[in-house]
């Protein structure tokens, strides 16, 4: 059972940052596309951002566009989220998720294969 450890979240105000850190400890995904998604209560989970396997491609929801920023650290198998300027409506559980089969990277979420457990992240208005 692959497990992936999401960390970072909390409760920021609007206009603030979050980074947060997905790992997994004993794996090796260096070679994997990976994302990160959300949930908000009530609603579907939704994608955010993406990364290829080396870090030279990435790819944004319209909504985070400009804000959010994905990055990996292949010699520490470990994802990163960095949110700017959080807004209210950022205010959701995220995910981050592996795509095991390929080294490419995907927008969606049916493409994804292992997920961590989320985090929290609450923007305060």
């Amino acid at each position: 059972q692959v497990q992936l450890a999401e960390s970072g979240g909390g409760l920021v105000q609007a206009g603030g940052s979050l980074r947060l850190s997905c790992a997994a400890p004993g794996r090796t995904f260096s070679g994997n596309g990976m994302g990160w998604f959300r949930q908000a209560p009530g609603k579907e989970r939704e994608f955010v951002a993406t990364i290829n396997w080396s870090g030279t491609m990435t790819d944004y929801a319209n909504s985070v566009k400009d804000r959010f920023t994905i990055s990996r650290d292949r010699a520490n198998n470990t994802v990163y989220l960095q949110m700017n300027s959080l807004k209210p409506e950022d205010t959701a559980v995220y995910y981050c998720a592996v795509l095991a089969w390929t080294s490419a990277w995907s927008r969606d979420v049916r493409e994804y294969d292992y997920w961590g457990q989320g985090t929290q992240v609450t923007v305060a208005s």
